[in-house]
C-alpha cells in the first residue's frame, strides 16, 4: 500500500492490523503479505492501485502544521499547503507540529520506504536554536551519542553557528530520524530546543524556498535522490 501511495508504511500497518485491508476478497491482518499486480487489493472496499504518474514535491513546512494527510483534531495539515495536485501524495517521514523546514511528499512508495528506512542512513540536517551555551564536552557527547528513550543515539554532526546572550544556534546532522530525536537529544544534554528547522534531506536543500511554499523536484534532483539508495 505504501508503494501505491495510499499511506505511509506506519499508517498502512495500522490499516492492516485493524482489518481494513483485503487481498482477493479475503481480510489480511498479517504483516509482510506478498502481493503482485495481478492481485486485487482493497482498503475499506476501495481498490488500491499503483500510481503510474510519479510525483515528487519539496515543501517548506511552517510551524503549527501536522505532517499527516488528515488530522482527527482538525488541525492544519501539510496537505492544506499543496493544492492543485491530481495525484494522491503523502509525506515522507515526519516533522513535528512545532518544527519547520524541508519535507518531501510523493506517491513513489519505493522511494519513500528507502528514504525512511534506517539502513539507508539518509542524512538530515537541522538548525536548532537551544537554551544556554553548550560546552565543548556537551557537544562531544551529542556527537558521539547520547542516551534518550533507553538507547544511545548514533554519532551525529554538531556545529555551533552562532551564540547569543542566553541561547545558541546549532547545526545538527543525523541519519536515524527517530521521533522528535533532535529535540530529545538537546533536552538530554541540558539545552532544550527553542526553535527547530530542517534545512537538508539527503541531497535536497531548501535553497530559498519560503515558508509555506512548495515546488516539484527537478529531474536532476530525482535522479540524485534515487542514486543515493
Amino acid at each position: 500500500m505504501a508503494y501505491c501511495g495510499v499511506a505511509s508504511r506506519r499508517k498502512a500497518e495500522e490499516y492492516i492490523r485493524s482489518g481494513m485491508v483485503k487481498v482477493n476478497g479475503v481480510v489480511v491482518t498479517k504483516m509482510g503479505t506478498i502481493v503482485t499486480e495481478a492481485d486485487n487489493v482493497e482498503l475499506n472496499g476501495k481498490p488500491v492501485r499503483i500510481e503510474k504518474n510519479k510525483i515528487y514535491i519539496m515543501l517548506h513546512k511552517p510551524r503549527e502544521y501536522v505532517t499527516t494527510v488528515r488530522d482527527p483534531q482538525g488541525r492544519k495539515t501539510v496537505m492544506d499547503l499543496v493544492q492543485g495536485i491530481n495525484e494522491r501524495v503523502y509525506p515522507v517521514g515526519r516533522l513535528d507540529y512545532d518544527t519547520s523546514g524541508l519535507l518531501l511528499l510523493t506517491n513513489d512508495g519505493e522511494l519513500a520506504y528507502k528514504m525512511t528506512h534506517p539502513s539507508y542512513e539518509i542524512l538530515k540536517v537541522y538548525v536548532a536554536t537551544v537554551e544556554g551555551h553548550p560546552s565543548q564536552e556537551t557537544i562531544r557527547s551529542l556527537e558521539s551519542g547520547i542516551r534518550i528513550d533507553g538507547y544511545v543515539t548514533a554519532p551525529a554532526g554538531v556545529k555551533v553557528i552562532e551564540k547569543y546572550k542566553d541561547r545558541t544556534k546549532l547545526e545538527i546532522t543525523i541519519h536515524e530520524g527517530r521521533n522528535r530525536q533532535v529535540r530529545k537529544m538537546c533536552e538530554a544534554a541540558g539545552h532544550p530546543v527553542i526553535m527547530l528547522k530542517r534545512i537538508k534531506l539527503g541531497c535536497l536543500s531548501l535553497n530559498g524556498l519560503k515558508s509555506g511554499q512548495w515546488r516539484f523536484l527537478t529531474q536532476r534532483e530525482i535522479k540524485k535522490l534515487k542514486g543515493m539508495m
